[in-house]
């Protein structure tokens, strides 16, 4: 379920998609985009077919929706199911795969299109343990803890480098060796006093620079946050940047929100278990005993 819904939110989403489907006379699966900010929620749009979400969702509360709608479509009488969200004592996540290794000299950077080309979904026991594990079906690698492997970090803007600066200091704390371009590690070094090995950015970033470093696999995952700039600069060397890291098959994030989760992610889970989502589906609600 989402994790950072307000109920009143959701009590209005709720309604908005009972009022669009009585007035557009809906009569099996469709999907609604909407935005909500501190419970003023809008519709973006609604579209008359199913999406990629239902069966994710299927699966994720163990409800044939599918079953459902058909019953349905076919005008034949039906319960609805009966879900309360707050029940489930396990989450699922929903990773994106993509395919920037087979477009060459593509940006691997991510807008309001739909770059995707496949998706991995895994549970877990809280939305951290699910992330990570979500993430690693995706092919992301996870970060060595070694004197010579390195998390590069790239943030354009001072506000979302101030943002970061939490999960900068879980990784320090963890052990990790980090590095930056010359602004990201001037920022936290000066700022901050958190010790970030300056590498020079392309394109004349050198033999000792962020894509030799790249190159060399001294880099074991990539910090890219391009967001804010209009800077040339920042634009071109961010892009060399993340190209690099994609042809060498290192590990890229380029969402402050996705890096902050995995950062807390990596700091509270230290093992990850393997389960099949029937172990989490088959366990016993919250205030419920199994009989």
């Amino acid at each position: 379920p989402a994790q950072k819904l307000y109920v009143q939110s959701v009590r209005t989403v709720k309604n908005i998609a009972s009022q669009i489907a009585i007035s557009l006379n809906i009569s099996g699966p469709f999907n609604i985009q909407l935005l909500a900010k501190e419970n003023m929620v809008k519709v973006i749009e609604c579209n008359l077919r199913a999406s990629r979400s239902f069966p994710f969702i299927s699966k994720t509360l163990d409800a044939n929706f599918i079953a459902l709608a058909t019953r349905v479509m076919l005008g034949q009488h039906c319960k609805p199911y009966n879900i309360s969200l707050y029940e489930y004592d396990y989450v699922a996540v929903k990773a994106p795969m993509f395919s920037f290794t087979r477009l060459r000299g593509a940006d691997p950077t991510l807008g309001v299109e739909m770059s995707s080309t496949g998706e991995v979904a895994c549970f877990g026991k809280d939305v951290h343990e699910a992330f990570l594990q979500a993430l690693l079906a995706s092919t992301f690698k996870l970060p060595e803890k070694s004197p010579d492997k390195y998390i590069l970090i790239s943030i354009a803007e001072d506000h979302i480098r101030q943002e970061f600066l939490p999960s900068l200091l879980q990784l320090k704390e963890m052990g990790y060796q980090l590095a930056g371009t010359p602004g990201t590690a001037e920022y936290y070094n000066r700022d901050h006093d958190i010790e970030l090995v300056s590498l020079p950015k392309p394109p004349d970033d050198g033999p000792d620079g962020a894509l030799s470093w790249i190159r060399q696999r001294k880099v074991d995952l990539v910090i890219n946050i391009p967001e804010g700039t209009t800077r040339s600069d920042e634009v071109t060397s961010g892009y060399l940047i993340r190209r690099a890291a994609v042809d060498f098959g290192v590990s890229l994030l380029l969402n402050i929100k996705c890096t902050i989760l995995f950062c807390e992610a990596l700091h509270r889970n230290k093992t990850l278990p393997c389960k099949s989502s029937e172990e989490f589906i088959s366990a016993p609600m919250i205030g419920w005993t199994k009989q």
